[in-house]
Formats: C-alpha cells, sequence, structure tokens
C-alpha cells in the first residue's frame, strides 16, 4: 500500500522541494509513497480569490477563513478518507518518533499549511484537524513543518532506506540519543577509535553502545530517562 500525502497550501510550488531528493525522492519517483498538492486559494471568496480576513474582535494579522478552507478540504478529502487531518500549527501537539511511527502505519495524511495569524477556530473542529507541531518556535507557515514531517514518515516506509535496522538503533527509537558513531581512520589528529569496537566482541560492542547512549541521554536530554 503506497503512502499518500496530500497537501492543503497557499504555496504548492514550495513542494516536493527537499522531499524530491535523496531517498525521499527516489522513494517518490519509485512509487514507494505518493505526494499531491491542492491550492487553497482555488476555493477563494470573490474576484480576488480572498482566503483570509481580518480576525474578529480585533488584533494583528489576518486570519485564514474557515470557509474557504473547509471548501478546500472537502474538494480534496472524501467524507470515507480515513488518513488523518492534520494541521501544522505552534500549539499542537509535540511531533516526535512515536507519533511518525504512527503515521506511517496508516494509509497516509492529510496536512493543511496555516499561514497568516492562524486559522479559524471553526474548521479546525468541524473538519477534525489535529493540531502538530515540530517545535518551540514559529515558522512564516507550515510547509517548512509538512516537509519535517513527511521526510521523517517516508524513511520509514519499508524499502526506503537500503538497511532497516538503522532506522530501529537512531536517536529516540529506543527512548535513548543514538550513540557515537566512528568509522575510517584508525587514528586521526592523534585521537584513536573506542577499543570496545576494535575487539570483534558483539556483546561487548553491544554493551558499550547502550552504554554511551545512556551517558549521552542523560547528559544532553535527562528528560528522556524514565524515572
Amino acid at each position: 500500500m503506497t503512502f499518500r500525502a496530500s497537501i492543503l497550501t497557499l504555496y504548492p510550488e514550495m513542494f516536493p522541494g527537499p522531499l524530491g531528493a535523496s531517498l525521499a525522492g527516489e522513494a517518490l519517483r519509485t512509487g514507494l509513497w505518493s505526494l499531491d498538492t491542492h491550492q487553497i486559494r482555488d476555493h477563494g471568496i470573490g474576484r480576488h480569490r480572498n482566503v483570509d480576513d481580518n480576525p474578529a474582535g480585533g488584533g494583528a494579522g489576518m486570519v485564514l477563513r474557515c470557509d474557504v478552507l473547509a471548501a478546500a478540504i472537502d474538494a480534496v478529502v472524501p467524507a470515507d478518507d480515513a488518513r488523518p487531518r492534520l494541521l501544522m500549527s505552534p500549539r499542537g501537539q509535540r511531533l516526535d518518533q512515536a507519533k511518525v511511527r504512527e503515521l506511517v502505519t496508516g494509509e497516509g495524511v492529510v496536512i493543511v499549511c496555516g499561514r497568516f495569524e492562524g486559522v479559524d477556530e471553526r474548521v479546525i473542529e468541524g473538519r477534525g484537524l489535529t493540531e502538530v507541531s515540530i517545535g518551540d518556535y514559529i515558522l512564516s507557515g507550515g510547509e517548512m513543518a509538512a516537509m519535517v514531517l513527511l521526510d521523517a514518515c517516508v524513511r520509514l516506509i519499508p524499502g526506503v532506506m537500503g538497511k532497516q535496522a538503522s532506522g530501529q538503533e537512531e536517536s529516540f527509537e529506543n527512548g535513548l540519543l543514538e550513540y557515537p558513531h566512528y568509522t575510517r581512520p584508525r587514528e586521526w589528529e592523534g585521537r584513536g577509535l573506542p577499543e570496545a569496537l576494535l575487539s570483534g566482541d558483539h556483546a561487548r560492542i553491544a554493551r558499550w553502545r547502550r552504554e554511551q547512549a545512556e551517558k549521552i541521554t542523560r547528559e544532553r536530554r535527562p528528560d528522556l530517562l524514565k524515572p
């Protein structure tokens, strides 16, 4: 089953962008996943296709209209489409690896890319949008955040990465940050390779990697460690 991503945006020309390169791009070309973009402005109001209006109650900025965005969603997503409907938003649930793995087991995602000051709350409620954040900072719009989410998902689709095990030992997969990596040369600027990695003892290597992962996690992200 192909993982299908549908994007609703005011800037469809931004896609596929970096998703068209490297592993994600090759997987897109070979049909392991698909991407379709849809212009929200096609459903705008009046001769100028207006999509936004002043915020009710006053205030700075503009707000994406609920009727316009609902019409765009309804044109793209049939009622029986089981894919989750996501709105990239700084106030949403923080995206993490567990959420990525949950999303990639499904048929795909519908992603709404907000702009301006925000989106009329009524369309979030009326169309069942789940707000998702990629971090505690503000972007110009949801497009870059959507690319981050999709890249995280696509690389976990079976067949995208050369060695599936590489995705199982990365940061956050086991509740820990990833252990350090080394390769050739054996000596560089007076720095050698850890003895455990040269031992040929697979159990010792696994133990060293686990210890290093725990050490780095304690130092950098103690919040990830279970009490």
